[in-house]
C-alpha cells in the first residue's frame, strides 16, 4: 500500500512540475457589454399623429432610479400649408416613424458609447413627435390650404406624451432623480410636463430642462396655443388657473411650474441666433432678432424663478442633447457636456451667457 502511495504522490508531483514548463492557454478578454437596445411601444388608445397614422415611442433600459424623460422636437403647424405634409413646407414632422423620431439615431445624450454622456446608464424614454403642437395639443383641427383643400390636423401631443408617461409609471414606480427634458418643440412642454411627473413621483427630484425655445416672444403665442386646444384637459392646478389664456407665454409654463414646485431645479439652452427659432418667429409675425428676445425671456425668467439656470451659446445651432454637439459645445470656460451632467446630477449650475464676453 506504501508503494503504490508513493507511486501516486510521484506522479501528481511529474504532472505538478510539467504543467508549470507549459505555458499556460492565452485567456480570451470578455466582450464589453451591450448597451441595451431601443424598445419600440405602441400605446394605441387616443394616441395618434397628424394625419391619423399610429403613435409610438422609444425606450432603452437602464437604471430604475434614473430616469430620463426627453420630449422630441419637430416643428409645429397652425395653418393648411404648414399643416399639409403633401405641400412640402416642412414645417414639422407628422409621422411617428420618421427618422427624426427614431432614438437610436441620435448622437448627443443619447450615444451610449460616449464615455462623458451625462446619461450612461439612466433608463432613458425617447418621446416621439408627431402632432404639430409643442407637445400640449388636446383637439382635431380642419384647415383650408391656398389651393382650397381642407385637412383635419389630430394635435394629439398631451395624449401621446400621457400615454408615455403612463408606460413610465407603471414600469418605474419609485425612482430617485427624473430628468424631463426636450428639445425645439419639446422644449416649449418640458416645464409643463416636469410639473406633471413632480405630482406623480413626489419622493423624487425632478430636474427639468429644455434646448432651444427660449426667444418665441410674440403675442401670436396664445392663439396658437388656444386652437391647437393646449388649455383643454388640463391638470386642475390654481397655479395655472391664475393665469390669462388669451395672454399666456411659452414661458409662463415656467411660471406656473415654479409656483407648484418651487424647489424644481430648471434650466434653458439656447444658441443666441438660433436660425429655427428665427425662422418661427417670422412665421407668427415676429421681426425682431431672436438674440434679444432671448435675452428679454431669460432675464425675466431669472428673475422671478430663484432656480431657473440657463446656459447661452454662440452661433445659428438648434438644439443641443440630440447632437454631438454637446461634447463640444464650450463657453466663457463651461463645456456645455460638464454644465448639463451637473443639472442632471441634481447640482445648482451657474447660469452661463456668451453674451458675457461678446457673441461670435
Amino acid at each position: 500500500m506504501r508503494l503504490l502511495f508513493a507511486a501516486i504522490a510521484a506522479l501528481t508531483l511529474f504532472a505538478g512540475c510539467k504543467a508549470a514548463e507549459e505555458k499556460p492557454a492565452p485567456v480570451m478578454a470578455e466582450a464589453a457589454e451591450a448597451p441595451p437596445a431601443w424598445t419600440t411601444i405602441a400605446p394605441g388608445g387616443d394616441t395618434l399623429c397628424a394625419t391619423g397614422t399610429p403613435y409610438s415611442f422609444h425606450v432603452r433600459g437602464g437604471d430604475a432610479s434614473r430616469v430620463m424623460i426627453f420630449l422630441n422636437g419637430g416643428g409645429a403647424c397652425w395653418s393648411g400649408d404648414l399643416c399639409d405634409p403633401a405641400l412640402g413646407a416642412n414645417a414639422y414632422t407628422p409621422f411617428a416613424e420618421m427618422d427624426a423620431n427614431t432614438a437610436g439615431t441620435k448622437g448627443g445624450a443619447f450615444d451610449s458609447a460616449n464615455p462623458e454622456n451625462p446619461f450612461a446608464g439612466w433608463t432613458q424614454v425617447f418621446v416621439s413627435y408627431c402632432t404639430g403642437d409643442a407637445h400640449l395639443g388636446a383637439r382635431d383641427a380642419t384647415y383650408t390650404t391656398s389651393t382650397g383643400k381642407e385637412l383635419t390636423i389630430h394635435h394629439r401631443g398631451k395624449a401621446n406624451v400621457q400615454s408615455a408617461l403612463d408606460w413610465v409609471y407603471a414600469n418605474y414606480p419609485a425612482p430617485s432623480r427624473v430628468f424631463v427634458g426636450g428639445g425645439s418643440a419639446g422644449a416649449i412642454a418640458s416645464p409643463f410636463y416636469a410639473g406633471v411627473v413632480a405630482d406623480h413621483y413626489p419622493q423624487a427630484e425632478i430636474v427639468q430642462y429644455g434646448g432651444g425655445a427660449g426667444g418665441y416672444r410674440a403675442g401670436a403665442v396664445s392663439g396658437l396655443l388656444e386652437a391647437w386646444g393646449t388649455f383643454a384637459s388640463m391638470p386642475d392646478w390654481p397655479e395655472l388657473a391664475a393665469f390669462d389664456r388669451a395672454a399666456f407665454t411659452t414661458e409662463d409654463f415656467f411660471r406656473v411650474t415654479a409656483a407648484r414646485h418651487p424647489d424644481m431645479r430648471m434650466h434653458q439652452f439656447n444658441n443666441v441666433d438660433d436660425e429655427v427659432q428665427q425662422m418661427f418667429l417670422g412665421l407668427m409675425g415676429a421681426t425682431d432678432p431672436v438674440r434679444g428676445l432671448l435675452q428679454a425671456n431669460l432675464d425675466e425668467l431669472a428673475a422671478e424663478i430663484p432656480n431657473f439656470r440657463s446656459y447661452s451659446a454662440s452661433g445659428k445651432d438648434h438644439t443641443l442633447l440630440r447632437y454631438d454637439r454637446l461634447y463640444t459645445t464650450e463657453t466663457g470656460g463651461v463645456r456645455a457636456v460638464d454644465w448639463v451632467r451637473g443639472l442632471a446630477g441634481g447640482r445648482d449650475v451657474q447660469s452661463v451667457s456668451c453674451l458675457d464676453e461678446g457673441c461670435d
